[in-house]
């Protein structure tokens, strides 16, 4: 253990605030020796090291194998010697570890299984089995949490092949001896019902065992459960319904083990309802009657937030269920429904005032981001919208009678009875809206018994003008023109909008960020003709005291986390931003102040994705907007602030500032490049910023900026081979080889053909290289697409000839197969429009000019010329000028996790044939032109070789 005392000690200082930073640097220089993970793994294992030491060893070891398991094509980046000693220990340990240490070692086991598992780990399963020990609940509970670590990668797959063949290796291995283990758990629990710790343990192991049975069942229904399912309903409702003092908790706001398990059955049973209904339908009725039971018994505690949401997500989809929700087909039962469960669950209680209070941007992220999916509220307004659904005259008219009572309640003593009017609002919402909500529109259809716009007026209007309205009555009024932003009027909207900018100004953190939201969402929102719902027009005159307000409250505390702590205010300003269009110029002077000291103060510490994201976009907006005469002085100006967060290497903002220089760049790309920006070139053409896979895109992006700005600096500096190993080293894997050749047109279409002249064998030989080996689909393809931007820019000295004749330099006529093999029948598989217009053209100049195919390749021309036609037949548009900014659902981006697009300077489709517009008439008119330079060839060789139908065709084309 004396060897593992350095790294002990480094581990320790990395928890200590004062010396981490310092700390993680030398636990990175260690990583390099060898065995260095094997050495974590022992500190991990061993108990004479402080449980935070051994923690931390854990957390190093998962970061660790995160990075360093496997490289983008799956070939280890370890020892083999030290794979094997990693995949053979890790399970035991696992074991033997304490819960916490678990958890992270489980992460680790995950990202093994994500690469080896099941065909480079074939024996896992089988050592897992053979560690269960029925009577033993700590060891079995080591075990499971192994498997969970494993098989709950399954959970969001799509379905294919190779999942179907891993699945069904592990169920016929481990299926039937996790039944037999949960039957003998099921025994033990029935003999130690009076043993708190054993009764603790085998609760402990009987929450693993049903997240297993979900894992296990989330593709695909075992034959071992389905020949069960009798006895698995049984258990589960054994103890849906069990009841054990010695499990009770005192805390009321931690979920306990019988909550959890009980949570965890119903999450099994909306699985088999949703996916294996026809094997499990007659189990269900059981089920419904012991969940009514428990909804109506359940107290309000929040430990029973999560079981009292999956409950009602179950009975959802009962509901669902035409047979099965004839169980509530009664007046009587529907409105015992609403009274007992509905009402008491959409009520407000005193711990969400208090978040509202105390934690307001909590608040707001629970209740419109949907991670509200585990509260009662959001469950209980979908099971009366299912119900609704179902039965929606009867279901809305009792709804409605409770909604005029709360309204009554309320008017009679608004001061103590205003959640009362909450209630009412929530429920309104929840019988109102029909369908899914979409993040653009909102709700989009609604019950046709009840009317939106007259709610609005009669109940909530007057709430956005009243100083003296309750702050979360008047949420709940923003909240309801969000939700039904898209059945409000244009009109309507046009009323309400000078309110909710009004309420920007509101002191209360919920309130001016609802605002926010809602003006946010109304001004992406567009009309069934593509128009605005609010005009631009409307908004520019507004547009200056309206950011400068949205700026006060993000700068309102300068602590870089409060900066960055309302993502929803940076929402708001880069919706403003991208509104304003060209109007930005006249006020981008204060804007951009603004946005450069937010990029200072948050750089010192990134902590919220979403908003720096935001923010990132609200900064490519003004460059996007900013007239490019002026985009040098913009560039100079955002030059600092970006060159301080390159050189203190702020992982998470870099490629959103290499993807915004690099906008700055393409500007004005015929201009030199601008002085500041020279040394940068040096460290982008070095290794260590292309080790982060996330900046990748992004740097491709800024290199080829760069390259047409500062070309003969790159000649004479000799640089270019350093860009062309930069190809080298993408084009070599799956992952970014079209980043490569993204790259590489750049260069080919920017330097002299004299500077790259000594590097074409050694370009085509890396290509033809992966050709031959491990090339796939899309490298195909790519090469496809390089082979056409080369053989249609005979303008500018290249060529089919100068392609044929470069091939002959790596092996004389290796030409004739690539052009049979691969080049011709994969040009038909293009899919991008002007991939095919660029090849119809390549094509056409192949017919026209190549001496290549008049001389050595002959049988090649009419090919060739078949080829042309069948593209022709259906000939590529010409991409359109696109105005509008893509919306990014920021919920399905995986923030912080590599490279994430800037929408508002996504980079233009730029097309080197824009002239060209109709493309059968100038394929005619070239090749017409071209057989009158070539004394009529065109025509003879039209004659001797192509079919009646194909000369017909071309003679049209040349006609045109």
């Amino acid at each position: 253990m004396a060897a593992l005392q350095p790294l002990a000690q480094l581990l320790d200082a990395s928890l200590d605030p004062r010396q981490n930073k310092e700390a993680e640097l030398k636990i990175r220089a260690e990583e390099k020796k060898p065995g260095f993970a094997l050495s974590l793994l022992q500190i991990t294992a061993s108990d004479e090291f402080k449980y935070n030491t051994r923690l931390a060893s854990a957390l190093a070891f998962k970061n660790f194998i995160k990075r360093n398991w496997t490289d983008v094509e799956g070939n280890y980046r370890l020892p083999q010697q030290d794979v094997s000693a990693i995949k053979t220990e890790i399970v035991g340990l696992m074991i033997s570890v304490p819960r916490g240490i678990q958890t992270q070692l489980g992460e680790a086991i995950s990202v093994i299984a994500d690469s080896d598992f099941w065909e480079r780990w074939d024996t896992l399963v089988d050592d897992l089995v053979s560690r269960l020990k029925p009577g033993d609940p700590i060891v079995n509970a080591g075990v499971l949490q192994v498997a969970h670590s494993i098989f709950a990668r399954w959970r969001p797959l799509f379905r294919s092949d190779e999942l179907f063949t891993e699945i069904n290796h592990v169920l016929t291995k481990f299926a039937q001896p996790f039944l037999s283990l949960w039957q003998s758990l099921d025994v033990y629990i029935e003999s130690h019902s009076n043993d708190k710790g054993a009764i603790q343990n085998a609760f402990a192991e009987l929450d693993l065992i049903l997240l297993l049975f979900y894992d296990l069942s989330c593709q695909d229904l075992s034959p071992v459960f389905e020949d069960n399912l009798a006895g698995i309903s049984n258990l589960l409702l054994k103890y849906l319904l069990y009841q054990n003092p010695l499990l009770q908790t005192d805390d009321e706001s931690e979920a306990g083990p019988l909550e959890n398990t009980k949570a965890n059955i119903f999450e099994a049973l909306s699985l088999y309802i949703a996916k294996y209904y026809d094997d499990f339908s007659k189990h269900v009725p059981s089920f419904v009657e012991s969940s009514w039971n428990l909804l109506t018994t359940t107290g309000p505690e929040p430990k029973n937030d999560i079981l009292v949401s999956k409950a009602l997500h179950f009975l959802t989809q009962v509901g669902g269920i035409n047979e099965q929700a004839q169980t509530f087909n009664n007046p009587n039962i529907q409105t015992q429904i609403i009274e007992k469960v509905i009402l008491p669950n959409v009520a407000l209680r005193d711990l969400d005032v208090e978040m509202f209070e105390d934690e307001p941007i909590e608040f707001i992220r629970r209740d419109l981001e949907g991670s509200d999916s585990e509260t009662r509220r959001r469950a209980a307004g979908d099971f009366l919208r299912q119900l609704s659904d179902q039965f929606e005259q009867s279901v809305t008219a009792i709804a409605i009678t409770y909604v005029q009572k709360c309204v009554q309640d309320f008017t009679s003593n608004p001061q103590d009875n205003w959640r009362a009017k909450d209630t009412a609002v929530s429920l309104f919402h929840a019988i109102a809206a029909k369908g899914s909500t979409t993040s653009t529109h909102g709700v989009t259809k609604t019950n046709p018994l009840v009317d939106i716009g007259d709610f609005f007026s009669k109940n909530l209007a007057s709430d956005l003008q009243d100083q003296h309205t309750q702050p979360l009555i008047k949420v709940d009024a923003i909240k309801y023109l969000y939700v039904f932003r898209s059945i409000i009027t244009k009109d309507q909207w046009q009323q309400v909008m000078p309110l909710l900018v009004n309420l920007l100004g509101d002191s209360n953190f919920c309130v001016y960020t609802y605002a926010a939201v809602a003006v946010e969402r109304v001004l992406a929102m567009t009309d069934e003709t593509g128009k605005p719902v609010i005009d631009p027009a409307d908004i520019r005159p507004l547009a200056s005291s309206l950011l400068e307000h949205l700026f006060s409250l993000v700068e309102k505390d300068e602590a870089a986390e409060k900066v960055q702590e309302n993502e929803f205010i940076m929402r708001c300003i880069m919706r403003v931003l991208i509104v304003l269009k060209d109007g930005i110029s006249a006020i981008a002077e204060s804007v951009l102040q603004h946005l450069t000291t937010i990029t200072t103060i948050i750089s010192t510490n990134p902590s919220n994705p979403k908003f720096y994201y935001y923010h990132f976009e609200s900064l490519g907006a003004l460059i996007r907007f900013t007239p490019s005469a002026q985009s040098e002085a913009l560039g100079a100006h955002l030059f600092n602030p970006f060159a301080a967060i390159l050189a203190n290497n702020v992982e998470e903002f870099v490629p959103y500032v290499f993807q915004l220089m690099a906008a700055l760049l393409e500007a004005e790309p015929s201009k030199p490049l601008p002085v500041q920006y020279r040394p940068l070139i040096a460290p982008i053409l070095g290794p260590t910023l292309w080790e982060q896979r996330g900046n990748i895109p992004a740097l491709v992006r800024l290199l080829s900026a760069i390259i047409p700005r500062a070309a003969d600096e790159l000649i004479s500096a000799n640089q270019v081979e350093g860009v062309l190993g930069i190809f080298q080293k993408l084009v070599s894997t799956k992952v970014f080889e079209g980043y490569g050749f993204d790259l590489l047109e750049t260069v080919i279409s920017t330097l002299p053909a004299s500077a790259l002249e000594q590097y074409w064998v050694h370009l085509l030989n890396i290509m033809l290289t992966r050709l031959q080996g491990k090339q796939s689909q899309a490298f195909q393809i790519r090469f496809v697409r390089f082979y056409h931007f080369i053989s249609s820019r005979s303008d500018k000295g290249l060529g089919a000839d100068f392609f044929v004749a470069a091939t002959d330099r790596v092996q004389h006529d290796v030409f004739r197969q690539l052009y049979l093999g691969i080049i011709l029948p994969k040009t038909q598989e293009l899919a991008r429009p002007l991939d095919r217009k660029i090849a119809a053209i390549s094509l056409a100049k192949t017919l026209a000019e190549s001496q290549a195919f008049v001389d050595r390749y002959p049988k090649g021309w009419p090919l060739t010329c078949n080829a042309l036609l069948k593209l022709l037949e259906d000939p590529p548009l010409p991409p359109k000028a696109e105005d509008t900014i893509a919306e990014l659902d920021v919920e399905d981006s995986s923030f912080g996790v590599g490279f994430t697009q800037l929408n508002t300077v996504r980079r233009p489709i730029s097309d080197p044939f824009a002239d060209i517009t109709d493309l059968r008439k100038w394929v005619g008119h070239y090749l017409k032109a071209a057989d009158q330079r070539h004394g009529g060839r065109i025509g003879r060789v039209v004659n001797d070789n192509l079919s009646p139908d194909a000369k017909k065709v071309l003679s049209a084309y040349m006609a045109l």
